[in-house]
């Protein structure tokens, strides 16, 4: 125990330090790689080793759309904490508001009534497709999805998922059920086993899942699908996908839901992309730049008979049910801190008009990857996205791996996607300025002719 006080009061002096010297800086770095490998997951800190270098990799401070390393050095972000960022980093007017609740109270009685939760509930409906009503809150994506999935059940008494192949909704046993890469699943199967995978883009695949199931018997609870498929690589559905899985799922009497953890709070140019073919889910999820990347929150929401027919709402005539707390009762879920900050950043993307300038900055992002897909087709095979959520393919996984490091060591930040190695995004945050997408394009460039050259494509 006194080995622990003196390694905590030492962290604690170096957070609360107005600046760190030459020897708590150097003490950072050769920490960081030790606590990494000896304490937390060596196999993380060799896959960023093979992008970044030993200082580099140890971030200390943020601001805007940069990052900066323990010596100052900073680093354009493109990657944006896979889509937390679309407010900028450590933005000043969400954090203040976060601070003003955080000297009030920080965490609620657990009993009480706490007001920002039903505030924070009651403008998500203002600002959510049709009519979405009852939010849920969770403190990460993949617990939100576990969520989405317990209500649907609840909603339908329905025990089939269908989703899609190459689909990404989480690592928690339920989202991986959902899972549509076989090398996240396998380690855990059995997992649910009333999940059957469909073509994405597919409505006709997904009906007839549906019609195939409830042909012997078996009772759908949902769809879940992500508007856009972010980790499998920005993968854009044909126009009228959303509307025929909308009909579908009216059809059959089951819900429909939309992973919109990632393309949600403006990131495609629209405040969710559920909007862009005018489509109602039953059942949305949010989360990544719900907190403006201050305080982690994510959660769902839900239309009306969701509740009402899984009997943990207030039924028609204002009756109480017997269980409220029937999906969870998560002890952080809706905190007062995080839900603080969610309000401060729907306030601030609409006074600001997030969605629009992801729109804009994306389309001039697009215009200068053109460019570069016409100067090197060999290399930058496929070009494609909504927003400021974009993707770049490449011929294999090797070669987008090299363009990314060759990208940060020009001091630009990027990243593959999870599900589809061969693709890169660009995801940064909204508040990019246009003079730093131009630096990020001509770093691209330099960082696309050398692996050109490396692998004589």
């Amino acid at each position: 125990m006194k080995l622990a006080l003196e390694e905590a009061k030492r962290v604690v002096d170096m957070i609360e330090a107005d600046e760190l010297s030459e020897e708590q800086k150097a003490a950072v770095i050769s920490d960081s790689i030790a606590n990494f490998n000896e304490n937390v997951n060596p196999g993380w800190l060799e896959y960023r080793k093979s992008v970044s270098t030993d200082s580099a990799f140890v971030e200390w401070a943020d601001k805007d759309s940069v990052f900066v390393d323990v010596y100052g050095n900073e680093f354009i972000d493109c990657l944006g904490g896979f889509g937390i960022y679309a407010c900028g980093h450590n933005n000043p007017e969400i954090k203040k508001t976060v601070k003003a609740q955080l000297d009030r109270y920080c965490l609620h009685s657990q009993e009480l009534v706490d007001p920002l939760r039903g505030y924070l509930a009651k403008i998500l409906a203002m600002i959510t497709p049709g009519d979405l009503q009852y939010s849920f809150f969770t403190n990460g994506g993949a617990e939100a999805i576990e969520m989405a999935m317990k209500l649907a059940r609840l909603a339908t008494g329905g025990r089939w998922y269908i989703s899609t192949v190459n689909a990404f909704h989480g690592k928690s046993m339920g989202a991986i059920s959902l899972g549509g890469k076989g090398s996240y699943r396998e380690d855990f199967i059995p997992m649910i086993q009333q999940v059957q995978h469909v073509e994405y883009g597919n409505a006709d695949a997904t009906r007839a899942a549906v019609a195939n199931l409830t042909a012997v018997g078996e009772k759908v609870a949902a769809i879940i699908v992500e508007p856009i498929q972010g980790e499998g690589g920005v993968i854009i559905p044909p126009d009228g996908y959303l509307k025929e899985l909308r009909a579908i799922a009216d059809e059959y009497g089951i819900c429909l839901i939309f992973d919109e953890i990632q393309t949600g709070m403006g990131r495609t140019g629209t405040m969710w992309r559920a909007d862009y073919e005018g489509v109602t889910p039953d059942i949305m999820t949010y989360g990544k730049a719900s907190s403006g990347g201050v305080v982690p929150i994510t959660g769902i929401i839900a239309r009306p008979w969701t509740y009402e027919k899984s009997g943990i709402g207030t039924g028609s005539e204002g009756k109480m049910f017997d269980n409220p707390w029937i999906l969870g009762s998560p002890t952080f879920g809706g905190n007062p801190l995080a839900c603080a900050a969610f309000i401060s950043t729907i306030k601030y993307m609409l006074e600001h008009d997030i969605p629009g300038q992801m729109k804009d900055k994306g389309d001039y992002y697009m215009k200068g990857l053109k460019k570069l897909q016409e100067k090197y087709p060999t290399v930058l095979k496929d070009i494609r996205g909504a927003g400021l959520l974009i993707c770049m393919e490449f011929p294999e996984a090797e070669v987008g791996h090299e363009v990314t490091k060759g990208l940060f060591a020009r001091k630009v930040m990027t990243a593959g996607t999870l599900v589809n190695a061969k693709t890169v995004r660009i995801e940064p945050p909204a508040t990019q300025s246009y003079e730093t997408i131009d630096k990020v394009l001509t770093a691209l460039d330099e960082a696309i002719a050398e692996v050109k050259a490396a692998f004589k494509l």
